[in-house]
């Protein structure tokens, strides 16, 4: 390692050592991070004021190394660094939602909690003082969103965390209630003081939002210029809103057409049975996911390595289903858990579901196939040997690799079996394709809250709960929703240019490796590493 790689080395172990512990808590599931049981996310204004000057401090010391005559990788990992504290200013000095997005600020309240119930029991000790410690907290931090709210607050959102937190008076309680066996007795105690405690905070502040939201202004667009900084400086694409709009809209025609024809050869009517209960979806699912990593090998795709743990599927807890709003139900492990297996839980398959949680009911390799590839991806990743390429940068890398999987699992042939999972897989290329116009439309201003859900809601179509979740997500985080589509176009591109370039010497299985466990950097910059190629490169400028 030279004295330049060396230099761009230590600024990115320094930015991360950070940024982890000053980060905000996230309801996605990429870029959350594993936290000590007693964090507490800061979103006051002096908080952010002091995280834009330390993203400042080292924008300088970042524009101040000079690797212009270094090693591609090493001009790779620079620019990552560099979208790394992009993403810094774009979350706290361009979107603001610590101080606008009352959603946002629920999640701080009430999330760590929730991230803590969320592992597999038992529950240790550590963690079950952890959630009667976040308990503890909700009120104080209840008090910090009013005080950002009453001075910058928005209607939309304002009224979308009133809706989120409409049973909040039921559901926590049950939560707390189905937990309490799960400690020892005498901590339950303490657990129950504390959630009603919490309980009644929430109340009380969903209704002081109830109360203010017509009277707080309308959430302010990012508009097109800032939305295009965000994609040249944090996403790193190359790519102009209006273009993406334009390929979406040609995806969705596109699926729409392969739908048809999914459905004209009957693929509709041969729905497989849901299963019993979820414990019986589960075991089963053990079986599918073995099998999907033979397919892998066996049809030369993407090596598993021994050293890779599973990704299985339970049944989920009674103390998560009530508050599954805060975040993917799912334990994808961290960095420090590399020899745990990933785990996502499934809802009764015999009682009312959300859109996802439907399909896995009749065919589990449907959520194999993109939130399985995202604990593949992350365990790959975090292992690394280039920490600067452990950590989550923009999400068009990660959603776009599990989104580019399920296209590439029905294209190579893992539903020839499966008609009615074929069709699946089409309709969730028509939602991520909706996702990119609804998600560069609410930043530009041409759609509103509303308009954006009933879209998901009428041409999916999707439930209400779901599409409320995404949307307010979409609308505070500009730049998430076309994650999916844009990343996997970017990826079947960089794909057929490999081919065009290698000729006879490309290989599927080198290329998946390559992406694989570079699963976080952005796909302009695996293209100028892999490729030589720096078309995207210059003109993102």
């Amino acid at each position: 390692m030279d004295d330049r790689n060396r230099e761009v080395q230590d600024l990115g172990r320094e930015f991360w050592e950070w940024r982890i512990p000053s980060s905000y808590r996230t309801p996605d599931d990429v870029p959350r991070v594993e936290h000590p049981p007693d964090w507490v996310p800061a979103f006051d204004e002096d908080s952010a004021r002091r995280r834009l000057e330390r993203a400042a401090e080292f924008r300088r010391r970042w524009e101040a190394l000079d690797v212009t005559d270094d090693s591609v990788p090493n001009q790779v990992d620079y620019r990552l660094i560099g979208s790394a504290i992009s993403r810094v200013e774009w979350e706290v000095g361009i979107l603001r939602n610590w101080e606008r997005d009352a959603v946002m600020q629920v999640h701080q309240a009430l999330g760590l909690a929730y991230d803590l119930m969320v592992p597999a029991a038992p529950f240790d000790t550590d963690r079950q003082d952890g959630v009667i410690f976040q308990l503890h907290q909700v009120g104080r931090q209840l008090e910090v969103a009013r005080d950002n709210l009453a001075r910058a607050g928005t209607s939309a959102l304002a009224g979308a965390a009133v809706r989120l937190l409409g049973d909040i008076d039921d559901a926590l309680p049950r939560s707390i209630s189905e937990l309490g066996p799960h400690f020892d007795p005498g901590r339950r105690g303490p657990l129950a003081e504390a959630g009603a405690e919490a309980t009644a905070q929430l109340v009380d502040f969903r209704e002081w939002l109830r109360e203010r939201q017509d009277g707080m202004p309308r959430h302010e667009r990012v508009g097109r210029e800032t939305f295009v900084w965000f994609l040249r400086n944090v996403a790193l694409l190359a790519l102009s809103p209006e273009e993406i709009v334009l390929l979406a809209n040609r995806e969705i025609y596109r699926n729409y057409a392969w739908e048809e024809i999914e459905r004209n050869r009957g693929s509709e009517d041969a729905i497989p049975p849901a299963f019993e209960s979820a414990e019986e979806q589960a075991e089963h699912e053990i079986r599918q996911e073995r099998e999907v990593r033979e397919f892998y090998e066996a049809e030369n795709l993407l090596t598993q390595p021994d050293s890779l743990s599973r990704y299985h599927m339970a049944p989920l807890p009674s103390y998560v289903q009530p508050l599954t709003w805060l975040g993917c139900a799912n334990d994808l492990t961290s960095d420090r858990r590399l020899d745990e297996d990933g785990l996502a839980y499934v809802w009764d398959p015999k009682g009312p579901l959300p859109y996802f949680f439907v399909v896995i009911a009749h065919d589990p390799r449907l959520g194999i196939i993109h939130e399985g590839v995202h604990y593949k991806q992350l365990a790959l990743s975090w292992a690394n040997p280039n920490p600067v390429r452990r950590r989550y940068y923009d999400s068009t890398a990660n959603e776009g690799l599990a989104h580019y999987n399920e296209s590439l699992m029905l294209q190579a042939g893992l539903f020839d079996d499966a008609p009615w999972s074929r069709l699946v897989v089409q309709n969730f290329k028509r939602l991520r394709s909706l996702r990119s116009v609804v998600d560069v439309s609410l930043a530009t201003g041409a759609m509103t809250l509303e308009e954006g859900m009933r879209t998901f809601m009428d041409l999916v179509p999707i439930d209400y709960q779901t599409a409320l979740e995404e949307t307010a997500m979409y609308l505070a985080s500009p730049g998430l929703a076309m994650s999916y589509m844009v990343g996997k176009l970017e990826v079947i591109r960089l794909l057929a240019d490999a081919k065009r370039k290698l000729g006879d010497e490309f290989r599927l299985r080198w290329f998946h490796d390559y992406l694989w466990t570079n699963g976080n950097v952005p796909h302009s910059l695996l293209r100028w590493e892999m490729l030589d190629d720096r078309t995207d490169i210059d003109a993102i400028g």
